[in-house]
């Protein structure tokens, strides 16, 4: 490994691989990727939990599984009892080297604090990559990502609901069709975190279990011991007074109420929210971002949160508001919904000026309100091409098909992106920061700027 920069550099990165990459923006798709009627191999990293779903998804697909790594053997033994003939990993790097012409494709799902190494790894190795939302940890990691996906010429994928869906398309065919007129304010709110959040560090060490690579599932950030389980006297404050089922403090699962490791309630189901409304709205860049919260903690994303970001009119469409809630927080009820009918427990909420459309959950199709509105409006045709599910959207890209709905350059880094800016916001809440995309920085607020980019210790670099 090599010795630690403090900082990654993205300028340093594309300067490292452009020898090694040089001519592949002349290959053909088709000649990196492999045939339709070839199976395609998958090697998979961060397999148990989630993971596990997630592979058989990519078989049910058309995938075989060759290989499997997880730096934790018992989370993982249900993939890999399920998988017996795939080879074992406990380091992905090990991995990558020994299948390197063994493997088509890899599948990272792992924590989010190592998505960009594991990935930017396979990348450079010219396997296709599906990654599990949030792309990255950090702004400065997303942009390195998709500037790699793009050198490399390979196909990738990143697992947030697709805007591509009957319920995604529906939304933008109702919006692009004005339905409701100017579009100028929407709001989203998630039934996250369910995991612990808004807390101190606990005191104490446990030993690490004999089955768990503590180091390897640290990776580049800051040493610190294993803690197993939050002590008693706090799991009842967690939540708005609610038990946690899952007691862990860190692995598995509870790294996403961490700084260091995880993204938080809106990283952890922003992609999944913001992809319609992104794609319905044209959304670029924002222009601003703010956000307020519970009480600020050194390390752990607050229990509950109110983000707002600004964007600019674009396209001819008009200047919107997004605004994002979490740990029980909604936004108003509007007039127009029914007395009886409560807004449900996670949803979106899109305003314009000749109406308002409200969606159920992550991915719903949204409704006029009233809904005796929608039982009486001509709605619009159904225009747009839908997709099956972003596991063989990924795997027709790899066959030659055209570029999946998540491909990093076009959605998964600038989604990612998108969200991540309303986590910045939130390590520095009351302040509105003024964005500048082009020079990846918040000019008026240099703190908030030097989150974007990662440190890396244990002497790993990107």
């Amino acid at each position: 490994m090599k010795t630690p920069d403090r900082s990654v550099s993205r300028r340093s990165f594309l300067r490292a691989t452009a020898v090694a990459w040089a001519g592949i923006h002349a290959v053909p798709r088709r000649a990196i990727g492999a045939p339709p009627s070839a199976a395609l191999r998958l090697g998979a990293v961060g397999v148990g939990g989630v993971g596990h779903n997630q592979i058989r998804h990519c078989v049910e697909a058309g995938f075989s599984v060759a290989a499997l790594c997880d730096v934790d053997s018992v989370f993982a033994a249900k993939t890999f009892n399920e998988y017996p003939d795939a080879r074992r990993y406990r380091d992905f790097r090990e991995m990558l080297d020994a299948e390197d012409d063994r493997i088509d494709a890899v599948y990272c799902g792992t924590p989010d604090h190592t998505h960009a190494i594991i990935s930017l790894a396979a990348l450079r190795k010219r396997k296709h990559v599906l990654t599990v939302k949030p792309l990255t940890r950090t702004i400065r990691e997303a942009r390195v990502l998709a500037d790699a996906a793009r050198a490399a010429g390979v196909m990738t994928q990143m697992t947030a609901s697709s805007a591509v869906t009957e319920s995604g398309c529906r939304t933008c065919e109702f919006i692009q069709a004005g339905l409701i007129g100017d579009v100028t304010g929407v709001h989203i709110w998630s039934d996250r975190p369910i995991w612990p959040q808004g807390m101190a560090r606990p005191a104490g060490v446990d030993p690490v279990p004999a089955t768990l690579d503590w180091d390897l599932w640290l990776g580049p950030a800051t040493k610190r011991p294993f803690i197993e389980r939050w002590p008693e006297d706090a799991m009842g404050v967690l939540g708005h007074g609610t038990r946690h089922a899952r007691p862990s403090v860190y692995h598995p699962f509870n790294f996403r109420g961490w700084h260091d490791f995880g993204t938080g309630a809106l990283g952890d189901m922003g992609c999944h929210h913001f992809n319609t409304p992104r794609r319905a709205l044209k959304l670029g860049a924002p222009s601003a971002v703010s956000a307020t919260c519970t009480r600020v903690m050194d390390e752990t994303w607050p229990l509950g949160s109110i983000v707002t970001w600004e964007f600019p009119a674009r396209e001819g469409l008009a200047p919107v508001r997004v605004t994002w809630y979490d740990g029980g927080l909604k936004p108003p009820r509007p007039a127009e919904l029914e007395s009886d009918r409560p807004l449900p427990g996670m949803g979106i909420l899109y305003i314009g000026t000749r109406g308002t459309l409200l969606g159920d959950g992550a991915d719903g199709v949204p409704r006029l309100i009233p809904e005796e509105r929608t039982k009486t409006a001509s709605l619009p045709e159904k225009t747009l091409p839908r997709s099956k599910d972003l596991y063989r959207e990924w795997i027709a890209a790899i066959q030659g098909g055209a570029a999946p709905s998540e491909h990093w350059p076009d959605c998964g880094a600038p989604l990612t992106e998108l969200v991540l800016l309303g986590n910045a916001a939130l390590r520095v809440p009351g302040r509105r920061l003024d964005w500048d995309p082009a020079a990846m920085a918040f000019p008026n607020c240099p703190e908030a700027t030097k989150l974007l980019t990662p440190t890396y210790e244990n002497g790993w670099t990107l």
